[in-house]
């Protein structure tokens, strides 16, 4: 816990405090072992939700198309609207670490890796159905959708 404690104090150094707001998270933090997301607020954990992941989670992505989620620091770039799930985020994956390990197996890293809902159709799904992807009931991902901003960080550890 030391070692994420050091990253949650460095990314508070570097974060504009234009993007943090006083009553929503300022960090997610998923620890796919434990198929978990959390919002953290002052490095305290304010609420859990349980996720889904990659077909093929365990392990770090390293190219499109592998079924794992990555992991390492990254951050919400955007909103998707007009996607096939309830709601989404994108994260920002791949990040430069991201595109040279893919390069250097001469593979392409993918791009397209989120936080959603499940889709917009009822199909059942079974524990880590998406292709990299973390999701979270339509009712949760709305709740978090409430709790963060564009730009929050977010930490996916194994």
């Amino acid at each position: 816990m030391k070692f994420l404690t050091k990253i949650i104090i460095i990314i508070f150094i570097f974060l504009p405090s234009s993007l943090l707001s006083a009553d929503k998270a300022d960090m997610i933090l998923i620890e796919k072992s434990m198929r978990s997301l959390k919002l953290l607020k002052d490095g305290n954990i304010i609420k859990t939700y349980p996720i889904d992941l990659g077909f093929d989670p365990i392990g770090h992505k390293f190219y499109e198309g592998d079924g794992k989620t990555p992991e390492g620091l990254y951050y919400i770039s955007k909103i998707i609207v007009n996607s096939d799930f309830y709601i989404s985020f994108k994260i920002s994956y791949p990040n430069k670490w991201d595109k040279i390990n893919a390069k250097e197996i001469n593979k392409n890293p993918g791009g397209y890796i989120m936080i959603h809902g499940y889709p917009k159709n009822s199909k059942k799904y079974t524990k880590d159905w998406t292709n990299g992807c973390i999701a979270l009931s339509n009712k949760n991902i709305e709740e978090l959708s409430k709790n963060i901003n564009i730009k929050i960080p977010v930490l996916i550890l194994k």
